[in-house]
């Protein structure tokens, strides 16, 4: 099955929402952490980490979704925020991240290197909690 792209808007919000913690990530996208199907979502920070729109950009099967930097970064170009979160759920409920979580984060990680909008972190959620890419030091 191929995954389409969302570009469903969640939240716009002021600027009063700050990110300074995964906690924080998964408080912003925990509506997500029990769906069937996989989520990809982009949470876009200004340069105090604030947050600018959390957007769902993909969704995929039950166990994968197909991720494509360019739809994350042509959001973040047009709000011209300084960086980025990115978060998906496994709907498996198993928090460990695998190898694709793994290599579309390194992905998305040299495309924002690029770009000059830091990838701050990739969160995985389910209904079990949060797993934090930078806080296992994988990012």
């Amino acid at each position: 099955m191929i995954d389409y792209i969302a570009e469903t808007r969640i939240n716009y919000r002021d600027t009063n929402n700050k990110i300074s913690s995964a906690n924080d990530v998964y408080e912003e996208v925990k509506e997500f952490s029990n769906k069937s199907q996989e989520h990809f979502i982009t949470i876009y920070l200004d340069g105090a980490n604030r947050v600018l729109e959390t957007r769902v950009n993909f969704i995929g099967t039950l166990n994968q979704s197909l991720v494509h930097p360019r739809e994350i970064f042509k959001r973040a170009i047009e709000l011209t925020c300084a960086s980025i979160i990115i978060v998906h759920n496994h709907p498996s409920g198993i928090l460990s991240p695998s190898d694709e979580d793994i290599n579309i984060t390194n992905r998305i990680k040299e495309a924002s290197k690029i770009l000059g909008i830091e990838l701050l972190d990739h969160v995985i959620i389910s209904v079990f909690g949060f797993y934090s890419f930078r806080s296992e030091e994988l990012l």
